[in-house]
């Protein structure tokens, strides 16, 4: 992989910052940080997101499955 050289505009000064004491902690340049960032949130866009609203709530043999409790439950034990 290559890298370039980039001017980035208008960047958040705390979170960059904090990017920059982070990567200093890790002992590591603020590019390598930065493109290590870029990464993880590219992998973490290209994920399928779970739509509630194709949970349907589903009648049959006398009772009703709400899907919204199912994921409650799953959510928040």
């Amino acid at each position: 992989m290559g890298r370039i050289q980039v001017t980035i505009k208008n960047v958040d000064e705390d979170a960059f910052s904090e990017l920059k004491a982070e990567a200093a902690r890790w002992k590591m340049p603020v590019g390598a940080a930065l493109s290590l960032a870029i990464e993880r949130w590219l992998a973490e866009s290209r994920k399928p997101r779970l739509k509630l609203s194709n949970w349907k709530t589903e009648k049959g043999n006398g009772k009703t499955t709400f899907y919204s409790e199912q994921v409650d439950e799953i959510l928040y034990g």
